[in-house]
């Protein structure tokens, strides 16, 4: 029997096939999460009722198959399928495609239509891209946001039409009307960084001092803080100790943000960064957030006469294990990056918003650490991996993320 999404008219869908979940062992280890609160609404506690009507429709609904299925007959379900809405940032970005592209596919498998948007890194623009899914009448809402503080008046008008927000990698900020919210543990992902650079300059065996300079994510962006506070975590006390020393003194956030993650304006820092302290001196290692930003500090460090034995390339971290920068590790330029399965965050979404029209409560595993100002977002967390020249193959054969065509 073919599986299809629900109709508008009203919203449910039962009997889907999703695709294999985490193992029993990871299964074992989450809370229970059956009994979470759902009131996400403006002013109003409309989900939980409205979820119990899908509930009740899906019982309703179950009998019908189950007596069509005791008369030895199977029909497909005449039902339109319903729409997702889903907004990603930007084309620009290697792994804004690969979440859309699986997005879309992971929905469509569970029979769902889907309309996807990318507002190229304009906050406005996305703005009205959100604003017009919500007129066409979606049936729910998949956001990663642009600018995490500037679609709280498009929210209003999805609440106010009874569509559910998952909040999709970035956490979307200051707004009641933002149900779920599905990311990796990015603090994790800032330890993994921070990790990297203290085994590599053998600050836990006491060397040092060594020179390092920090980038962070975007200043709208709910993740810079989570990854840069993760790293830091484990890198003040080599800061305090004098092993690790930012000779740009550029620490606080408002020096070191990149806006957009833009490689291009990292590197221009780079370059600004090593021509006003490093002109007698070496930078030893870089704290990078995204490995876009990372190909950016690396072409300012190569125009400065690094990558040579007299001058060899400092430690630089990275993020999300794009093409360019796993080449660039397996070259020995880039150091580390994070791998995150972006195709298990898109699934993951996928049967979020899937449990939401059936009304059922999603999978969760953290209720509580992922505040956005006005409430606690409920969140579904995935985990990260480090990846360097020492385990890329395995990590990313068993991923199956490239071919060993597209690392030649």
């Amino acid at each position: 029997m073919t599986q299809r999404g629900p109709s508008p008219a009203h919203r449910h869908r039962g009997g889907t096939t999703r695709p294999p979940g985490p193992s029993s062992a990871a299964a074992a280890a989450r809370p229970d999460v059956r009994s979470v609160s759902t009131t996400t609404r403006t002013g109003k506690d409309t989900m939980p009722n409205r979820r119990a009507a899908l509930a009740s429709l899906a019982g309703a609904v179950s009998l019908a198959l189950t007596l069509s299925a005791c008369g030895g007959e199977t029909s497909e379900s005449s039902s339109e399928s319903g729409t997702i809405g889903i907004a990603m940032p930007t084309r620009a970005s290697e792994r804004w495609l690969t979440d859309g592209k699986s997005v879309v596919e992971d929905l469509e498998d569970k029979g769902y239509k889907t309309e996807l948007l990318y507002g190229e890194d304009n906050p406005q623009t996305q703005v009205k891209q959100i604003e017009k899914l919500i007129k066409q009448g979606v049936d729910a809402l998949i956001i990663a946001a642009i600018d995490n503080k500037s679609l709280n008046g498009a929210l209003e008008q999805a609440a106010a039409a009874e569509i559910p927000v998952i909040s999709y990698d970035r956490l979307i900020l200051g707004t009641r009307n933002v149900d779920y919210y599905v990311s990796f543990d990015n603090e994790q992902v800032g330890r993994l960084q921070a990790r990297h650079i203290i085994e590599k300059l053998g600050l836990e065996d006491g060397k040092g001092p060594f020179n390092i300079e920090l980038f962070a994510g975007s200043p709208d962006d709910n993740n810079t803080k989570f990854f840069f506070d993760g790293a830091m975590h484990l890198l003040q006390p080599y800061l305090d100790n004098k092993q690790l020393v930012v000779r740009s003194g550029q620490t606080e956030m408002d020096k070191i943000t990149t806006l957009r993650w833009d490689g291009p304006t990292a590197q221009k820092r780079m370059t600004q960064v090593l021509s006003q302290s490093y002109r007698s001196q070496r930078v030893d290692a870089v704290l990078s957030p995204y490995d876009g930003i990372s190909i950016g500090v690396l072409t300012a460090l190569k125009a400065a006469g690094y990558g040579t034995a007299a001058k060899p390339l400092p430690i630089i971290t990275g993020q999300d294990a794009e093409l360019a920068s796993v080449k660039s590790i397996i070259a020995g330029d880039q150091s580390q990056t994070v791998f995150k399965d972006l195709r298990q965050l898109a699934g993951r979404a996928a049967n979020m918003a899937d449990d939401i029209l059936n009304g059922e409560t999603p999978e969760l595993n953290n209720r509580r650490a992922y505040k956005n100002g006005v409430k606690a977002v409920p969140a579904y967390l995935l985990q990260p991996i480090s990846v360097d020249k020492s385990n890329y193959e395995y990590v990313l054969a068993a991923s199956d993320l490239y071919t060993e065509e597209e690392l030649k």
